[in-house]
């Protein structure tokens, strides 16, 4: 009885190798940030009106936003939904601000640079600079190792104080699972944008330190 008890087990623990992405072929990723806490002086601080700056992805791989490989070998591809990766982002500064009655305008020419804060027709800008977005999973006897990373750069210019607040925001996680299916990955990179965003709008204007 036992033996076939641990036949069955081993069966089961084997099966869930192979699930999850075992076909191989591409993977749309639905990507949205959804705020875990409340921001209530986020107004106060960024002003009824905010400025996006186009987002910059400057990741070497821009189609994908990660990668599996199964027990057998076979590679599986994710990419983000909407596409470009870019338009998740600035979706999420968009649906963020609304919830507290901040205007958001598109600023197409922003340099980045104090100098130009008068300029612009908005009480503060913020640019994103994508550096890295990516989460990969192999595969592994009984279990599938995966390792995700999303680093931002971001950038927010107040016009009242005629000042850029610059972060540089890094965060790493790795974890192992049963097999990772398109649904873990959504909500594994889903995660970790709620917790980046989330911290950055807790304080927006604290600045990197070298």
């Amino acid at each position: 009885m036992r033996s076939k008890s641990f036949f069955i087990i081993l069966v089961v623990m084997i099966g869930f190798t192979f699930l999850g992405c075992a076909v191989g072929g591409i993977f749309p990723i639905p990507l949205k940030y959804q705020p875990q806490k409340e921001f209530p002086s986020l107004q106060q601080r960024l002003g009824s009106v905010v400025g996006i700056a186009p987002t910059k992805d400057e990741r070497s791989e821009t189609q994908y936003i990660g990668h599996h490989t199964s027990f057998r070998g076979i590679s599986s591809y994710f990419k983000s939904d909407p596409f470009p990766l870019e338009r998740v982002i600035e979706e999420s500064i968009r649906n963020v601000a609304s919830c507290y009655g901040i205007k958001v305008i598109p600023i197409l020419n922003w340099d980045g640079k104090p100098g130009s804060l008068k300029n612009i027709e908005a009480d503060s800008i913020l640019m994103i600079e994508i550096q890295k977005f990516w989460i990969e999973g192999k595969a592994l006897t009984f279990r599938t190792e995966v390792k995700s990373s999303i680093y931002f750069n971001v950038h927010l210019g107040v016009k009242k104080e005629g000042k850029v607040y610059s972060r540089k925001i890094y965060m790493d996680r790795e974890l192992k699972v049963a097999g990772l299916t398109p649904e873990k990955v959504e909500n594994i990179m889903n995660q970790i944008l709620n917790d980046i965003f989330d911290h950055y709008f807790s304080n927006p204007y604290e600045m990197s330190t070298s």
